[in-house]
């Protein structure tokens, strides 16, 4: 088994942190992001930030889109979707056919 190299890194704000992959996103900032309720907050950070980056950050909006839509945001994986239907129907919303 290989390891990756983790090399230093400083966001914009002054955090520094280590990363072996080419991903920008600063731990530290995106700890201080996390929803503390609401269904973005029964997310992983991927896949809430899948959601986020298409505009979605809403029960509603999330309901004018088909769970095959939702698979397609890069970041979002098949275990989020029993969470995502969980949500909506609570709301009295489905996923968009």
């Amino acid at each position: 088994m290989t390891t990756s190299e983790k090399s230093l890194r400083v966001c914009d704000k002054g955090h520094k942190y280590y990363k072996s992959s080419d991903c920008p996103t600063c731990p530290t900032c995106e700890a201080g992001r996390t929803p503390k309720s609401g269904f973005l907050s029964l997310l992983s950070t991927p896949a809430r930030r899948a959601l986020e980056n298409n505009g979605i950050t809403s029960l509603q909006e999330l309901s004018n889109f088909s769970e095959k839509e939702i698979l397609k945001f890069h970041g979002m994986g098949p275990a989020s979707l029993p969470k995502l239907r969980d949500a909506l129907k609570e709301e009295g919303l489905s996923f968009n056919n």
